[in-house]
């Protein structure tokens, strides 16, 4: 297999690419400067070298607390729970969320062997009390996982004291917060609802 092979296949394993895409980026590479590639190069290296989960909310950053956790200027008493770091990205477009936010590295998929052992529940559960956290919302996405994800983390959250609410439906069954727009992100929560 050729070197040109094996980019492609490599960059059709990315989301939203193709294999005909693949092909073109490639090409596309293989046009540019030598120390452009280079500098791609050494941003996806750096990228695995740096990037880790912040201690707190397992959001991505260089840093130990990513800048958001970081923030005094955040509401501490309200946590937004999310799928993946991603999600956050398009929250935040949306500026009407002030509060911290807690990723759970996926979402519940037994089909895909994803169990609640393989999210970041427990740390969750773990900021609750000691965080004199006063509301927990469920932003996991509108599909049929993100809705047992959501229910199962309302069930872990029962004991606390805690008021959970889940983002209103302003977002597609089976759209990613990810490809959502801001207008619909704030209309979804600030319609968010209580969890019974």
């Amino acid at each position: 297999m050729s070197i040109i092979d094996t980019l492609t296949g490599e960059l059709a394993r990315l989301p939203g690419i193709g294999r005909k895409t693949a092909l073109r980026l490639t090409y596309h590479l293989l046009k540019q400067p030598a120390e452009q590639t280079k500098r791609l190069a050494e941003a996806l290296a750096a990228l695995r070298e740096r990037v880790r989960a912040c201690d707190r909310c397992r959001n991505l950053t260089e840093m130990p607390l990513c800048a958001i956790c970081a923030d005094l200027r955040r509401d501490a008493t309200i946590i937004c729970v999310v799928e993946e770091a991603a999600d956050i990205a398009s929250i935040e477009r949306a500026g009407e969320f002030r509060g911290l936010y807690h990723v759970l590295g996926g979402r519940l998929s037994p089909l895909d062997g994803v169990g609640p052992d393989d999210l970041a529940i427990g740390p969750l559960l773990a900021r609750v009390g000691p965080e004199a956290v006063r509301e927990v919302i469920l932003a996991t996405n509108p599909s049929l996982e993100g809705e047992a994800t959501a229910l199962y983390v309302q069930r872990q959250l029962a004991s606390q004291s805690v008021r959970v609410t889940r983002i209103a439906r302003g977002l597609p069954v089976g759209g990613d917060l990810e490809y959502a727009d801001g207008v619909t992100i704030a209309q979804a929560l600030s319609a968010r609802r209580e969890m019974v």
